[in-house]
């Protein structure tokens, strides 16, 4: 149910967001309810991926792309994530989500989230993604061009390109048993 109280409150505060740059950071403060707490009285480790569902909501609407996505009909669709985890979140803790693109190619769309509480970085992950029409991928320069970007990705950094990497590997993996 919290999840839902909270889509409600970032849905009310979009309604005056500011349009940011493509690349800007978007940041969102939240704070642990105790019913985002597992039995160790930490955030669960799934309720991260829940909040990171908000974040990515967030950086669409701040880029101008969720307009466009609800316009166009594009559905957001995850297809992998990693995340570490560093800290714990305890019960009634504030902290920042930070969500930022980082690259995309020519199938998925890159992201980082982040989760810090008073300059600790507390978890951080990779995304990556697609959007559909119809069941079909929009290719990302479709993605872009909608929101009037029509210049070459930034390049991967190391650490994303092995972890794309290591994504293709597993499916190719299971596609070949």
């Amino acid at each position: 149910m919290n999840l839902y109280l909270r889509l409600l409150w970032l849905l009310w505060r979009l309604r005056s967001l500011q349009r940011r740059g493509l690349f800007e950071e978007s940041r969102i403060a939240f704070c642990v309810w105790p019913t985002d707490c597992d039995l160790n009285l930490h955030m669960n480790n799934g309720r991260y991926l829940t909040f990171m569902d908000l974040g990515r909501v967030h950086l669409t609407a701040q880029s101008g792309l969720l307009r466009e996505a609800l316009r166009r009909r594009w559905m957001p669709v995850l297809a992998a994530a990693e995340i570490t985890y560093i800290r714990s979140l305890k019960p009634f803790q504030r902290f920042d989500l930070v969500t930022r693109l980082l690259t995309w190619d020519e199938k998925y769309i890159y992201l980082e989230q982040a989760f810090d509480c008073d300059g600790k970085l507390c978890a951080q992950a990779y995304v990556k993604g697609v959007f559909l029409h119809k069941g079909a991928r929009v290719p990302n320069a479709e993605v872009l061009q909608a929101i009037g970007y029509r210049d070459a990705p930034p390049p991967m950094s190391e650490a994303l390109r092995q972890w794309a990497a290591l994504t293709a590997s597993k499916r190719a993996e299971k596609n070949n048993q």
